[in-house]
């Protein structure tokens, strides 16, 4: 235990904890938006595959718990790193010039204070009901919770979808510049094999998938059924 605590307080073990976590935690938000793009198939194929969750009682908890401690984690090394990096150097630079760092590795994290609170409006709104109650107990005619419905009634309303859209974008470059940072401290990344791009790439691929079904239901693309 006592090594544990010695590896996690160095540079190098917190950087390497981190890279863990947010690597894991980067697989679930693919998969996550891999489950939202059935939104596609209508509301009979969206409904199965919530429906088809919400009954994996002895995995969804354990994997909720699992998520949230990966996450809890991966926010306390993240503070301490920054409190660490900043003890280092009390006295900021008098002219700074950053050289090959970009605003977003620059604002890590800035970025990830506002996903943090945004995943928070986002457990509020789609699995706690809070935020727009009155569509959170809506049934289908098979006797399913309608997360269909509910997803189409969510982002009808601009404000919701703009909360959404500026999120999803801080979320995207978030977990984009870290998968090429995290590699990079797990020792993974090779002359051979450039990730230059990478980063940019797990950004788009993110921001684009998650996006894509709340534009459709804005623009009236997805509708309610009989609509």
């Amino acid at each position: 235990m006592s090594w544990f605590a010695g590896y996690i307080r160095s540079s190098i073990g917190a950087k390497q904890v981190m890279a863990v976590t947010g690597l894991l935690l980067l697989l679930f938000a693919i998969v996550h938006m891999l489950g939202h793009l059935q939104m596609f198939g209508g509301q009979d194929m969206y409904n199965r595959y919530a429906h088809f969750l919400q009954d994996l009682w002895e995995v969804k908890w354990p994997v909720r718990a699992g998520l949230l401690g990966l996450l809890i984690v991966h926010v306390v090394v993240a503070i301490g790193l920054v409190a660490k990096n900043r003890a280092a150097r009390p006295a900021g630079y008098v002219k700074f010039r950053p050289v090959t760092s970009s605003w977003v590795g620059r604002t890590m994290a800035w970025t990830g204070l506002f996903v943090f609170a945004f995943l928070a409006f986002h457990i509020l709104h789609f699995t706690l009901g809070q935020v727009q109650p009155g569509y959170f107990h809506v049934m289908d005619p098979k006797d399913r919770w309608d997360a269909y419905s509910m997803f189409i009634h969510g982002f009808q309303s601009p404000a919701v979808y703009a909360v959404y859209l500026v999120g999803i974008l801080l979320l995207a470059l978030h977990l984009g510049h870290g998968a090429v940072s995290w590699l990079q401290s797990l020792g993974l990344r090779h002359p051979k094999y450039p990730t230059d791009r990478l980063g940019t790439t797990v950004a788009a691929l993110l921001f684009v998938g998650y996006m894509v079904p709340p534009t459709a239901v804005l623009a009236g693309i997805l509708r309610l059924p009989g609509s």
